[in-house]
């Protein structure tokens, strides 16, 4: 199993939860994503989006063309 497929899911999951942060306010900064909770819904399309990515690539087996 190649580390590489890990990559876009964990990306996704990261920046989600990160925008969840700020739409919640949580992470405080400069940023005109504080407290805006759209930001907080489009975090979590994104950590939902990831976990189905890494789910589908789990269960694809190993030496798929797709791979």
């Amino acid at each position: 199993m190649s580390a590489g497929r890990w990559i876009l899911p964990l990306v996704l999951v990261a920046v989600g939860l990160v925008w969840i942060g700020q739409g919640f306010g949580l992470l405080r900064g400069s940023s005109f994503m504080v407290d805006d909770l759209r930001w907080a819904a489009a975090g979590v399309a994104f950590v939902a989006i990831g976990a189905l990515v890494a789910v589908r690539r789990r269960r694809r087996p190993a030496g798929h063309p797709r791979d």
